[in-house]
């Protein structure tokens, strides 16, 4: 009697349960139902394409401000990798490879830079150099930074604050002079060099980079240019210019004292070689850098920097070894900033094989230019500014034209052939062009402002005060103090 009580309370309760499910999915499919009709509460179909239509734009704006936070992020590291190569790079580079004397009077050249030449960009030269202007020279439209703020400036570059873009070159305009230091090191008169340089990065480094980087630069390559010289990171702007600027004036200036007779060796290697090894790491950011974001452009470039240095370095060893019958660690170092010098126009136009060959030429024509045409003129270029790079950077300009490959980085549009190699014969004239103009501005423009500088306070130390060296004579400190 149990038994069948159950069975019919079981079959009550399953009955109840179903019939709930129908009528609640009765109610849901009444509800989708009357969402569809044209009187329905919820989204028409209409409005719901109008909403997917923002939500794209929506996604498309979150991915632009990434992009945009990473191309900046980038940015901002390379900047500080390029000043990193001035101060403590190049500052130690130069410092070790002068007489103890010397050391301090040495490294304040480059530090003196970090801090004029960046109130001068402030001031004026940064609009000289990427302001509105003609072929030659910008104008005056961005001095004391008008205009220069956190919006991007699209014929820039599209992604990064054009603020940072304007502290990004900062960092060039102030390695290039101090670049020069070398040709001059243990004789000019550190009040002279405060004037020269403010001059020169006026009168040609802002003009050069200009008409090679500048909104209508005459020279400018991606911007429609007279004569399209390409020119990723400044193999023209920098070394050229600061290298052949750097043997006018050891000309102009004359030798050292005792020069070639007595012996001038470094006094500390081991601080030129650290400085060496933090300006192939700070020329990441020199090279890749000039991609202007963080995309496969800047890869490229900085793969083509790094085999550049590595393949100059063994080349300029293997020359040494070869003639000396021993690699020395100066070679070694002086090969690899050699090569860094000449991949850097090539930096964002070649192959990472084209850059193995640019930088073994460089390694092996830098080693002759300072053993062998510096011996043959007998001019006193203290720290082989010209031999590395003057002679690195025409070397890079010319070698650009003929690597140059457009699958890295189409410059003049999709399919149109970049390099000598590639079948464009005439982009070698536009490099000698560049080339040709860089020297030619640097010579004439050094001269008249040596020149100038000479007869207003005289360029050169006293022979007492170059005897005694630039840390007492112009800072009154030394460098080392040793215990007595």
């Amino acid at each position: 009697m149990r038994l069948p009580v159950a069975k019919v309370f079981l079959a009550f309760l399953f009955a109840l349960i179903v019939g709930g499910m129908a009528a609640g999915g009765s109610r849901v499919w009444a509800q989708t139902t009357a969402s569809a009709a044209p009187g329905g509460s919820s989204l028409s179909q209409t409005d719901r394409i109008v909403a997917l239509e923002k939500q794209n734009a929506d996604n498309a704006a979150l991915i632009a401000a990434a992009q945009t936070s990473g191309d900046n992020a980038w940015m901002l590291v390379s900047a500080a990798l390029v000043l990193m190569m001035s101060g403590p790079g190049l500052a130690l580079f130069y410092g070790g490879l002068v007489r103890k004397k010397n050391i301090l009077g040495t490294m304040m050249h480059t530090f003196a830079m970090m801090a004029v030449i960046t109130v001068l960009w402030a001031l004026v030269t940064y609009s000289l150099a990427f302001g509105e202007g003609n072929a030659f020279i910008g104008g005056l439209h961005n001095v004391f930074l008008k205009g220069v703020g956190l919006a991007p400036d699209v014929k820039y570059a599209a992604t990064i604050p054009l603020q940072t873009f304007m502290v990004y070159q900062l960092m060039f305009a102030i390695i290039t002079p101090a670049l020069i230091t070398g040709a001059f090191a243990e004789r000019m008169k550190f009040s002279a060099m405060l004037v020269f340089m403010v001059l020169w990065a006026m009168v040609v480094y802002s003009p050069m980079a200009h008409m090679v980087w500048g909104k209508g630069g005459l020279l400018n390559a991606s911007l429609g240019g007279r004569f399209p010289c390409l020119d990723f990171a400044g193999g023209t702007v920098v070394h050229v210019t600061s290298g052949v600027s750097a043997l006018v004036t050891a000309l102009y200036l004359g030798k050292r004292l005792g020069y070639p007779k007595v012996p001038m060796p470094p006094h500390s290697v081991v601080l030129s070689f650290i400085g060496a090894c933090l300006l192939w790491v700070g020329w990441f950011g020199f090279n890749a850098g000039s991609a202007l974001s963080s995309g496969t452009l800047a890869t490229s470039a900085f793969v083509a920097t790094h085999f550049g240095a590595a393949a100059a370095a063994i080349g300029w060893s293997v020359a040494e070894w070869i003639r000396q019958g021993k690699p020395s660690a100066l070679g070694a170092i002086s090969g690899a900033v050699a090569g860094l010098v000449a991949i850097t126009p090539a930096s964002g136009f070649v192959t990472p094989i084209s850059a193995l060959w640019i930088g073994l030429i460089a390694g092996v024509g830098c080693y002759l230019m300072v053993v062998k045409v510096k011996a043959a003129f007998g001019y006193d270029d203290s720290l082989d500014a010209f031999g590395v790079h003057g002679a690195g950077g025409t070397m890079g300009a010319i070698l650009t034209g003929v690597f140059a490959n457009s699958v890295i980085n189409p410059i003049f549009g999709a399919g149109k052939a970049t390099g000598l190699l590639e079948g464009n014969a005439h982009q070698l004239l536009n490099q000698l062009v560049g080339v040709a103009i860089a020297w030619a501005l640097s010579i004439v423009g050094t001269l008249v402002i040596l020149f100038i500088v000479d007869k207003l306070i005289g360029l050169r130390v006293s022979e007492d005060d170059e005897r005694e060296g630039l840390d007492l004579s112009q800072h009154g400190e030394e460098g080392y103090d040793w215990a007595h």
